[in-house]
Formats: structure tokens, C-alpha cells, sequence
């Protein structure tokens, strides 16, 4: 037997949803083989305008849209109130998920760059410590040596000029 199409949606329409009801019970309440329904149901699921009564409009057609762009969408829908942010997101032609997308990228995006940045400067605060040792290391080793320095002006002071035992003598 054949059907028509708003038939054949009618009983999809029944199958589908929360309340809906399995193709055996259908076929049994409507006389309509099981088999046949299921058929229904599996081409309904690869054709989406059969399960809706009226056909949804086309998708917009998409906009690739700049960095500057999205960024300049994220922050002026963040500063709106939910009213505004709806005529907003009208007036561009942008979805509320999309929206959202943008949001989670920029703040995933705004987070790598925090990590990268705690790395250089751990990286760096590495080298201002390294740095640092070695300065003191070499403060250490100046204050030696200006300490034996001024030792050795304390010895001269007290013995003199004279060497220890060298005496000069001439050889005639």
C-alpha cells in the first residue's frame, strides 16, 4: 500500500520524542506493519526535514569573521544585559553558542599564554638565583683577599721592610 508523506510524518512524529511509541505498539494500534514503520523511522533519521512537520529554514550562511572581530562580539555581549545581548547577537548574526565557543577559546588562549609566562619567568627568577650565589660567592672571595691584604700591611708595619735572612754581600 502506499502512504503519503504527511502520513509517513504523522507517524514519526508519534515514534519520536519523549512520549513516543515503539514501532510494534504503533503497528498494532494503526495496522501498519512493523517493518514498515522502522523503514520509516531509519530514513526519517538520514532525511531531517521528514521528522519535522515544517521544513526549519536554511543555515545561515557562515562568516568568517577576524580575531579583532570576535574578540570586539566576546567583550561588548559581556558587558550586556541579557536583553541586549540578544539584539546584539541578532544585529551581528552570531548564535549564542557560537558566542560562547569564542569565549572558551580566548580564555583557553589567555591561559597558555599566563602558563608560558610563569615558565620564562621561572626560567628567569632561575637565573637572577644562580646569579646571585655567584655574586656573593665572589663578594666573599674579594673580602678574603682585602683581608690579607690588610694582614699583610700589618706584617710590614711591624717587622719592617727586611728580609728574613738574605743579606747581600759582594763578591770582589
Amino acid at each position: 500500500m502506499v502512504y503519503s508523506e504527511a502520513f509517513k510524518r504523522k507517524m514519526i512524529q508519534r515514534m519520536m520524542g519523549p512520549n513516543g511509541r515503539t514501532a510494534t505498539a504503533l503497528s498494532q494500534e494503526v495496522n501498519i506493519h512493523q517493518s514498515t514503520l522502522s523503514r520509516w523511522m531509519r530514513e526519517a533519521s538520514r532525511v531531517a526535514d521528514v521528522s519535522s512537520p515544517k521544513s526549519s529554514p536554511p543555515p545561515p550562511p557562515t562568516v568568517i569573521r577576524s580575531a579583532e572581530e570576535k574578540l570586539r562580539l566576546v567583550l561588548a555581549a559581556a558587558q550586556c544585559s541579557e536583553e541586549e545581548r540578544g539584539a546584539l547577537l541578532r544585529r551581528e548574526g552570531v548564535h549564542e553558542a557560537e558566542l560562547a565557543r569564542w569565549r572558551e577559546v580566548m580564555a583557553a588562549a589567555l591561559q597558555d599564554e599566563g602558563a608560558a609566562d610563569k615558565s620564562k619567568k621561572g626560567g628567569a627568577s632561575k637565573r637572577v638565583r644562580q646569579l646571585e650565589r655567584e655574586l656573593r660567592r665572589k663578594d666573599k672571595a674579594l673580602a678574603e683577599a682585602a683581608a690579607l691584604l690588610v694582614l699583610q700591611k700589618k706584617v710590614q708595619a711591624i717587622w719592617g721592610d727586611e728580609d728574613d735572612d738574605t743579606t747581600e754581600t759582594s763578591e770582589d
